[in-house]
């Protein structure tokens, strides 16, 4: 019997992928709804900027809730979908009743940090694994969202 999967994976690094991919998973979704909260009530004289420019964070951010969620299958193992199991397994925490724009930025921001320090560790797994799909999938998130972070600094003029 063979010890790899349908994409030619070992099954033992496959399933660490899967893991990590579904903790992944978790901070994604945790901060998906923050910034659904941050666009919902975020108050103040960059509400409209904001308002918008959160929508385009959550639409991206769905787009790769989905894509990582599809990795996690693709590597032949079942995606976390309950929101119990997100709040155990994400570094990122629930950011409630947020309405300043500043605070609401800063919270994007450190939802960016923490997805890119996951990604970084899940690339060095990926690439320990000979999984070009993952490691891929991982240096174009990271890719984006460094660009997203520098110019979240420069917003917050750090």
């Amino acid at each position: 019997m063979s010890d790899t999967n349908s994409i030619g994976l070992h099954e033992g690094s496959a399933t660490q992928l899967a893991e990590k991919l579904n903790h992944l998973l978790a901070n994604y979704q945790i901060f998906y709804m923050n910034v659904r909260g941050y666009h919902w009530n975020v108050r103040g004289n960059d509400f409209f900027e904001l308002h918008a420019k959160f929508e385009e964070f959550y639409t991206d951010l769905l787009t790769k809730v989905d894509e990582v969620a599809e990795r996690i299958l693709t590597l032949g193992h079942k995606p976390v979908h309950a929101y119990s199991d997100y709040i155990k397994l994400s570094r990122i925490e629930e950011d409630k009743d947020v309405h300043d724009g500043t605070a609401c930025v800063n919270g994007v921001l450190r939802g960016y940090q923490a997805l890119i320090e996951l990604q970084r560790e899940l690339l060095s797994i990926a690439s320990d694994a000979d999984d070009e799909g993952t490691a891929s999938q991982a240096s174009d998130y990271i890719r984006e969202q460094e660009k997203t972070v520098w110019m979240l600094n420069a917003y917050l003029s750090k």
